[in-house]
């Protein structure tokens, strides 16, 4: 028995809930540093405000992921998430704006960071295994596309609105301290934007019940712990202790070479895995039953192998996005529009200019999505056509350390456009086709670590690097960035030996 095939609309049902909530990364992505820097913050503040996005994303996800795995109520199996996000997240981007108005204004756009990142992520994280849910094998590609479509089409409206907004004749300038009413319409606009999009796959889809997931040919069996568990018993105590000796040794560096106190967090990270790791190892060996804990620390230690080596590849490759969010906004208004003082005309020329580059390279991924990657996966496989796109947006980023002309920088977002769709669409594919039904949310969920561990680096250990090397001088992260993608490119070409016969990466898709 196989799951039915999906027409265009199912397509669109699945994913369309995906456009709203990238509106609100985009809003978050483009605007957050100008949000931080108005409000008082420096530029040896921003990564450890920024932290709060990947540390929520960290948490959340492997929790969400198991969740959903084992949830099913009258709204189904994935869509009781998307809908708890989507509001909270609608909530946290109509607060926003409201930050300068309160007594201590960067704390309280930190914490709407925190609320936004954590809400955008409980609906995110479902959403990727709602495709695998859905879809048969051979529509996984297709799914991924569309999916990647709509992520590209929401993040271009939310980040060329402010934009949009000045040349409809809304004020892009305020006083010292304020947000200019571009961006505080953009953000009401968003929060309307996510949960209407989000309400229109929970009120268009129909989620299969556990009893159909188990008949279809692709749906497995039911989770089944029991390999886990004796896996988990069978570890030695002794990594526990290296993960918690590595957090000691990071802690202990800090204070040893005065980095930034962000890197405290890193060692934490480290030695709290460290601690969980253990606890679980002692309750596999006690023979409880799985729960939360031990699920989400065995199957992360026993992950498949077309899995461990994918995640090598998005390290690198949210390691230079996540350089991209923080700096792009500082590196163009500084180099570029030669501006610093954020109540300034020409900052805040340049910084709508980066919504204006945020659109390009999103709207690039929306078209190519759909018409350039399904080409170039029939031309060269997914795994090589995925070496390629990095590759272009590496050669983006260095357009960016190297020029000074706002125009040719759209240029730039071109490659760096293609490289973000297919990091949207090409790893999640291909985990799709090769991971048990029963357990893609949970794996969806832990594939995550390796999209949020890059950005914790870099808001913790990058602030640290360019106070050391290069104060004042954010340009030089877009070096740094072009290097990540280009280290991707090459991991890339070491999936291919673990990706099963029945399921290569050379497969047409669908």
């Amino acid at each position: 028995m196989e799951k039915p095939r999906q027409g265009f609309w199912g397509l669109w049902n699945i994913s369309f809930g995906f456009f709203g909530i990238q509106v609100g990364f985009a809003l978050q992505n483009a605007n957050m540093s100008r949000v931080f820097q108005t409000l008082g913050a420096s530029m040896d503040d921003l990564p450890a405000l920024w932290v709060a996005a990947p540390l929520t994303g960290l948490i959340v996800q492997p929790i969400i992921g198991h969740m959903s795995d084992r949830t099913w109520n009258r709204l189904g199996r994935r869509r009781p998430y998307f809908l708890t996000g989507a509001v909270l997240a609608a909530l946290a981007l109509f607060l926003m704006p409201l930050a300068p108005a309160i007594a201590a204004p960067l704390v309280f756009a930190a914490a709407m960071l925190w609320l936004l990142d954590a809400s955008l992520n409980i609906s995110m994280e479902p959403f990727r295994a709602f495709v695998g849910d859905m879809l048969r094998t051979d529509q996984h590609a297709a799914g991924y596309a569309v999916q990647t479509a709509f992520i590209g089409a929401g993040a271009v409206l939310g980040s060329i609105f402010p934009f949009v907004l000045e040349h409809l004749g809304v004020a892009n300038v305020a006083g010292e301290g304020e947000l200019p009413d571009t961006v505080r319409y953009a953000f009401w606009f968003g929060a309307a934007a996510l949960l209407l999009a989000v309400l229109w796959t929970v009120v268009s889809t129909r989620e299969y019940s556990p009893e159909q997931q188990a008949a279809f040919a692709s749906g497995g069996k039911a989770v089944d712990d029991t390999a886990m568990m004796a896996r988990l018993a069978a570890k030695s105590p002794l990594r526990s202790l290296a993960w918690i000796v590595a957090g000691l040794a990071v802690a202990g560096a800090v204070l040893l070479f005065a980095l930034e106190k962000e890197v405290y967090l890193l060692g934490a990270l480290l030695a709290v895995y460290g601690v969980l790791d253990m606890v679980a190892i002692r309750m596999a060996r006690a023979g409880r039953p799985a729960n939360m804990l031990s699920s989400i620390v065995g199957d992360f230690s026993g992950m498949p192998p077309v899995m461990k080596r994918l995640a090598l590849v998005q390290f690198f490759s949210w390691s230079a996005l996540f350089i991209m969010w923080i700096n792009t906004t500082p590196v163009v208004t500084q180099y570029v529009f030669g501006a610093t003082d954020t109540a300034g005309a020409a900052y805040n020329e340049g910084a709508n200019w980066v919504n204006v580059l945020f659109t390009v390279y999103n709207g690039v991924a929306a078209i190519a999505a759909l018409a350039l990657l399904p080409w170039m996966a029939r031309r060269f496989g997914q795994v090589r056509t995925h070496s390629i796109c990095l590759l272009l947006g590496a050669a983006g980023f260095l357009g960016f350390f190297l020029l000074r002309n706002a125009t040719a920088l759209l240029v730039c977002e071109i490659g760096i456009g293609i490289a973000w769709a297919s990091i949207l669409a090409m790893p999640y594919a291909i985990l799709a086709s090769n991971l048990p039904q029963a357990k893609l949310g949970i794996y969806m969920g832990l594939f995550n670590v390796f999209v949020v561990v890059p950005q914790l680096l870099v808001a913790t250990v990058m602030g640290s690097i360019m106070l050391a090397f290069f104060p004042d001088e954010p340009v030089w992260t877009m070096l740094f960035a072009a290097a990540a993608w280009i280290i991707a490119a090459l991991a890339m070409t070491r999936v291919s030996a673990a990706i099963p016969s029945a399921h290569t990466a050379t497969a047409r898709p669908a």
